[in-house]
């Protein structure tokens, strides 16, 4: 016990109520850290760390990353920032302020501390790649005035910020730039593929593809995800990323929407409609660098990972349907 407390931080969390971000407390928490989970509750819910309510090393403050936070910390991971399409869009400015400002909160308190500090990115840095697989080398290929901007650009300038800390006041950093991730405690109505797919699936409705259905995205299973987190928080100064995360294996929407009705049983039909500006037609990481530096690559398949979640899905689906 002594060696644990030892080795014991206090973790800032920022984003800790949303899907990833209460599954990375969750690991934090069991490997004996106490974690301060902050989120203002736009995308995030509480009912994604309501099982911690009563762990003595887990605290909870509400709280919008685009302010000042004063707090003593010894991590920091910065998941702060809605991530669907739906989501994003609803508040652009709101959106680019999260990840801009967001940033420069959470690095001027990482600066002042002096301690390590993680950043979220994202795929979408990448845009509607020209190159495939997008190795973290690729500059990308991004509308900087279209409807998805106020995220691309917003998490691009996240990285500038991050970078300019690091070689402005030697602050230690990790980026990860994240793949399309799913499983469990993803929001129901956020309009990713994967949760769309399984919710409508379940209900018996049309599954909704946009486009022809030919667009290739790839999928990571959440615990792989947050395992490549904590490996490279756990790298030395001469790693700083971006290192890509996610899964190589790479599926068209009707292969995905397939699995889906097969895994469930359902006798949904598919409907399509219209793809959406600036949609990416493909999506996969080149993981070469997780796999040197992390010793990093996901273990979990697509069906395992579906099966998992897709019975999520049907525990809340009374929940979802409001009865």
């Amino acid at each position: 016990m002594a060696r644990l407390y030892e080795s014991r931080k206090r973790i800032l969390v920022t984003g800790g109520a949303g899907f990833l971000g209460s599954h990375l407390i969750d690991r934090l928490i069991d490997q004996g850290h106490e974690v301060l989970c902050v989120d203002n509750l736009f995308t995030g819910t509480k009912r994604n760390v309501d099982h911690l309510h009563d762990e003595p090393r887990f605290e909870f403050m509400r709280h919008d990353v685009t302010q000042p936070l004063v707090v003593e910390v010894d991590e920091i991971y910065n998941l702060a920032c809605p991530a669907s399409p739906i989501h994003y869009q609803h508040d652009p400015v709101q959106t680019t302020k999260t990840s801009v400002h967001g940033a420069i909160n959470m690095l001027g308190l990482a600066k002042r501390l002096k301690c390590k500090i993680f950043q979220a990115s994202t795929s979408e840095v990448y845009g509607d790649p020209n190159v495939h697989p997008q190795p973290e080398e690729y500059w990308g290929n991004v509308n900087p005035i279209g409807p998805r901007s106020c995220y691309d650009e917003g998490k691009r300038c996240a990285e500038t910020l991050f970078f300019d800390y690091h070689r402005q006041h030697a602050l230690e950093i990790k980026v990860a730039r994240i793949f399309n991730t799913y499983g469990p405690r993803m929001h129901h109505a956020d309009g990713r593929v994967v949760s769309n797919f399984i919710v409508q699936a379940l209900q018996g409705q049309d599954i909704t593809i946009y486009g022809d259905g030919s667009q290739t995205r790839s999928f990571c299973f959440a615990s792989d995800l947050i395992e490549g987190f904590l490996r490279l928080m756990a790298t030395g100064t001469d790693v700083t990323g971006p290192v890509n995360l996610g899964n190589p294996g790479e599926f068209t929407m009707l292969e995905l929407a397939e699995t889906v009705i097969e895994l469930t049983g359902s006798k949904s039909k598919l409907t399509f409609m219209d793809l959406p500006a600036d949609d990416p037609k493909q999506r996969r990481p080149d993981i070469s660098k997780a796999k040197e530096l992390l010793d990093w690559t996901p273990t979990i398949e697509l069906k395992e990972g579906l099966t998992n979640t897709i019975a999520y899905f049907e525990r809340r689906l009374p929940e979802i349907m409001g009865r």
